[in-house]
This record gives C-alpha cells, sequence and structure tokens, in this order.
C-alpha cells in the first residue's frame, strides 16, 4: 500500500452532502486543504482519521453516523475497487475482493474467516499502529452487510457484530445488523451466516469486471511494491533544509508510528540512519549542481549546521570536496 497517504475518494464527499453536511464545514474541523469536490483527496492516516471524527461529531450519534453514510452511498459514486465487489458473482466473491482490495485502502486489513455455520470478518490494525475512530470501523462493517444487501437484493442480516470501543446508540445497530451488538470488545468483528455467501449478486456484471479486475490487480502491484525506505528518503528530502530529520517527524508524516516505522524498514534491510545519509547525498548533488548556491547554503539546506561537517560527510560520499566536486561536474558540461 501507498504509506505517504491515504486516497479520500470523491464520493464520500458527495455521500455527506446527501445527509446535509457541508464537506467543506468537515475539511475545516479536520484541518485539510479540501479544494474541490471533485478531486481525490490524498491526506496522511491522522488526518483520515479527524476526517471521519468531524463527520460523526457533525452529524450527531456515532452509530447513525455509521448507518446513514453506509446505507445512502449511491453505487455511482463507488471507487473502482468497491464497483468491483459490487459486481461479484455471489456474496462470498464479494467479499473477498473487498479483502484484497482493502490493501489498496489503508489503515486497517480485513480478514475473513470461514467456520462451521459463520464467516467472520475481522478488521485488524498493527500492534504499534494506532486505532482509527469508531465511526470509521463500523461504517466499514455497516458497508459490508450492505454491500451483500445491495447486490443479492435480500434483507440479509448478521449473527453478531463485535466492537472494540463505544460506538454510540447501539440499539439503531442491532436494529440494523439485526442480531446483538456488543462493545468493549478485543476485536471489530462481524460474524455472517456462511449460508448467505453462496446468494448470487443481482448486480453481477462479468463484463465490467473483465474491465476492472486487470487494473486493480496491477495497481496493487504498484502499490505493494512502493517501499517504506522508497516514502521515508522523499519525506526527509523535502524536511531537511527545515531541520526536520528525526524518526518522529518522517513517521507522523508517513501516518504511522516511530516503532513500525523502524520495524518496516529493519524489514527492508535498512535504518532511518542510512535514509537520512542517502537524502544529504542525493540533496546535496542536487543542490552542488545549482551555480547560485553556495557551500555554506548547501549544507544548511541538506541539515548540517556545521560546514565542516558536511565537508566531512561530502568526503565519505563523493571522496573529494564539495568545491572540487563542483567544479569537476562544470567542466564535465562544457566539454
Amino acid at each position: 500500500m501507498n504509506v505517504e497517504r491515504i486516497t479520500v475518494p470523491p464520493g464520500l464527499w458527495s455521500g455527506v452532502q446527501r445527509l446535509g453536511i457541508d464537506p467543506y464545514e468537515i475539511a475545516s474541523r479536520a484541518r485539510v486543504p479540501l479544494t474541490r469536490l471533485t478531486d481525490p483527496l490524498a491526506v496522511t492516516t491522522e488526518q483520515y482519521f479527524r476526517i471521519w471524527q468531524s463527520y460523526a461529531d457533525l452529524l450527531g450519534d456515532t452509530a447513525e453516523s455509521m448507518i446513514k453514510l453506509a446505507a445512502t452511498f449511491d453505487s455511482d459514486h463507488y471507487p473502482p475497487s468497491v464497483l468491483a465487489t459490487y459486481h461479484a458473482r455471489n456474496y462470498r466473491e464479494a467479499l473477498h475482493g473487498m479483502a484484497r482490495y482493502k490493501t489498496m485502502c489503508p489503515p486497517e486489513t480485513l480478514l475473513i474467516t470461514e467456520v462451521g455455520t459463520s464467516c467472520t470478518l475481522e478488521l485488524n490494525r498493527g500492534p504499534d499502529e494506532p486505532s482509527g475512530p469508531s465511526v470509521l470501523i463500523g461504517t466499514t462493517m455497516v458497508f459490508l452487510l450492505e454491500l451483500g444487501r445491495r447486490g443479492t437484493g435480500q434483507p440479509l442480516s448478521a449473527c453478531a457484530v463485535e466492537f472494540s470501543s463505544a460506538v454510540g446508540n447501539v440499539e439503531v445497530l442491532e436494529a440494523y445488523f439485526g442480531c446483538r451488538v456488543t462493545t468493549a470488545s478485543t476485536r471489530n468483528r462481524l460474524t455472517l451466516h456462511q449460508r448467505d455467501l453462496d446468494r448470487p449478486f443481482v448486480s453481477y456484471n462479468q463484463e465490467l469486471l473483465e474491465m476492472l479486475t486487470p487494473v486493480l490487480d496491477q495497481s496493487i502491484e504498484e502499490n505493494h511494491s512502493s517501499l517504506v525506505s522508497a516514502a521515508v528518503r522523499r519525506t526527509l528530502k523535502r524536511g531537511l533544509g527545515e531541520g526536520h530529520l528525526d524518526i518522529r517527524f518522517v513517521a507522523n508524516e508517513l501516518g504511522m508510528s516511530g516503532r513500525t516505522l523502524q520495524r518496516r524498514l529493519t524489514d527492508e534491510g535498512t535504518t532511518f540512519k542510512q535514509l537520512l545519509n542517502q537524502a544529504r547525498h542525493e540533496q546535496a548533488r542536487e543542490y552542488l549542481a545549482n551555480p547560485e548556491l553556495n557551500i555554506k547554503e548547501v549544507a544548511f539546506l541538506v541539515g548540517y549546521e556545521d560546514q565542516n561537517s558536511f565537508y566531512r560527510a561530502f568526503r565519505l560520499w563523493e571522496g573529494d570536496t564539495p568545491s572540487n566536486w563542483r567544479s569537476a561536474q562544470f567542466g564535465r558540461r562544457t566539454t
């Protein structure tokens, strides 16, 4: 998945508008820039959480916020990943499609377990990652059942629903799910009747799936190939001149905890210190290629307060002084 940003689809804004809520008021409360309602908005995980909490605060009760948005969301505004599940062959294929495409829409992952006569859908996050607002978790769970109801054209009900935090008016949710809803659980789970999974979708569209699936599969491959280390390096380059060189700043920009970032970098065989060194090296080369910047300015722009420290670092990178390296580069351009 893309670790730097979560994309908010335009359909969210059209959905809240149908509920009489001004999308710009949500954006203002969440402190995110929203210029046009028709453009996807890329935000950090923290901003994404604020958007959802602001929506719930404006609507009032958390439970009603979950149900109203998921139930009134027009299928015409579904993003491609959701549209593909809506036009699946049956409820089972739709749910497994949701689990697969959920990797493209963080922050949670969806785990599906079929045992006996039931099927459990569990929303998970990493152990070191912050939990999202209950309205976000709940809206996702509501939509998973709503997807089955719309696709099959049947008034399906759940077996059980569990939330790890308070969700507002539980009776409202129990009326929607058609089963008992518990809170303060250790997990966020929706349990369905397995018999419902083989129900065919009246919205099944093979021709549309043949067009959407290859594009979505390619997007998943591209997202999975996007390394955290590359995102860290890009973030560091942006913050070097402002002195943002610590892992806490970068982790916050990427929407994760410092521990999670360290673990992922270890998995990729690198460290934050190595990436900082690489970012400084790459930026130093770019700045030195600009003759209008003197060496002292370049040292400051790549995060060195002491010019001598920059000289020592550059010698390790290039085996020469910044001045000699710059002269050699300009010499090559004129020959």
